[in-house]
């Protein structure tokens, strides 16, 4: 067999990869397994978003290649969103680049600025794709802490004691995922400070503004941001569109335009329909997002009476479409994810696959309907909750 190259490293297929494949198993096995591990919305777009692209699919001139930019109109769209609920100012032309989804845009930007050996700070616990991308492109990885006690923030004066030479990239997410930490303009502030004397890119992963979250924040709306900060959003979560891999990257034309010299070599452009219906997705207002999170804010009150079952700590305040909490003392959360996945065939996610500070955290999803949250109830109470611990 030929050898793999060196870069896969200690790279492993993604868990939740993995986790469905079993979870596939179980329910082929004539097991029905309640999935409450992953942030894949379960309900459908907004009716102008599927018209939309439905008009574009039947339409003979849709189905060429795309400019590798996106439209015109989807560039421009993205730029009124960002101005309606962001307050921030985008040129369509220079400042945006739609892409198939915000995790390629990952690759994209470490890709365009990381050699092999520059460093790159990634939070602990955070999206294991950052993790798994900075060993694809055989960077060296500085962790960095987020601690409930410091509401899930990086600790500044840690960041000043490591040795900052090499670092290029500093990943943070915020409103954040798995913590529901929200963002604010404090956070921001420091984060730019510490960019620009650190000279380090600072990359903001935004995708869960508008679920659960009454204040969309971006941090490119603080000054100087556009001199050393970039941010990832999607169409996935708040738009009910996951599948369809739309987000975008924003931010200065130097960051955009290096990051096209990439991109450019690795696909052909994204399916006009899809563009259409973004467009549209883009155009939603206020009404979309509230119905939307009355949905999620009923689901969580259901998902708290889970977490209360088995003695499970966590926040009123979290911002996102999932709940986040720690576990009793005494157990592990990847042996009680596994306990409660064995004996009553619903699948809670661990923490510990967004890094060692998760070890102690389980994290439910919201995208699944509140009756199957009440019948995943009925299922756990069935365990000996007491016992779980022991």
């Amino acid at each position: 067999m030929i050898a793999t190259a060196d870069r896969l490293g200690d790279v492993k297929e993604y868990y939740f990869s993995v986790k469905l494949a079993e979870i596939k198993a179980m329910n082929e096995a004539g097991n029905d397994v309640i999935n409450l591990g992953i942030g894949s919305p379960d309900m459908a777009p907004s009716k102008n978003v599927l018209e939309a692209s439905s008009k574009s699919l039947l339409s003979a001139t849709s189905h060429g290649y795309q400019s590798y930019k996106g439209t015109d109109k989807l560039r421009n769209a993205i730029s009124d969103w960002y101005k309606r609920f962001f307050n921030v100012s985008l040129n369509p032309n220079s400042e945006i680049l739609p892409l198939t989804g915000s995790k390629e845009g990952i690759i994209h930007i470490s890709m365009a600025f990381l050699n092999p050996g520059d460093g790159v700070l990634i939070p602990n616990p955070g999206y294991p794709t950052y993790k798994s991308v900075s060993d694809l492109v055989q960077a060296n990885i500085i962790s960095y802490p987020l601690d409930e006690n410091n509401n899930w923030e990086p600790d500044f004066d840690y960041l000043e004691s490591l040795d900052l030479s090499k670092v290029k990239i500093m990943w943070v997410n915020y409103p954040n995922m798995p913590t529901g930490a929200d963002a604010n303009f404090e956070l921001f502030r420091k984060l730019i400070k510490f960019g620009k004397k650190n000279n380090i890119l600072i990359v903001n992963d935004n995708p869960y503004s508008f679920v659960l979250n009454e204040n969309q924040r971006s941090i490119l709306s603080i000054d100087g941001a556009d001199e050393v900060a970039l941010e990832l959003n999607s169409l996935s979560k708040a738009s009910n569109m996951a599948g369809w891999r739309i987000g975008m990257l924003v931010g200065n034309d130097y960051y955009i335009k290096n990051v096209l010299r990439v991109k450019s070599n690795m696909d052909s452009g994204m399916f006009l329909a899809l563009q259409e219906g973004a467009v549209e997705a883009l155009k939603l207002d206020s009404d979309w997002y509230n119905k939307l999170n009355d949905i999620y804010r009923e689901r969580k009150t259901y998902a708290h009476k889970l977490f209360d079952l088995i003695g499970c700590k966590y926040r009123d305040n979290e911002v996102g479409m999932f709940v986040w909490a720690k576990v009793p003392e005494g157990i592990s959360a990847e042996e009680l994810s596994d306990i409660i996945l064995e004996k009553s065939n619903v699948f809670i996610t661990p923490g510990m696959i967004f890094g060692s500070n998760g070890n102690s955290y389980l994290r439910i999803s919201l995208c699944t309907p509140k009756e199957r949250i009440e019948e995943a109830i009925q299922r756990v109470s069935k365990i000996e909750v007491n016992a779980l611990a022991n």
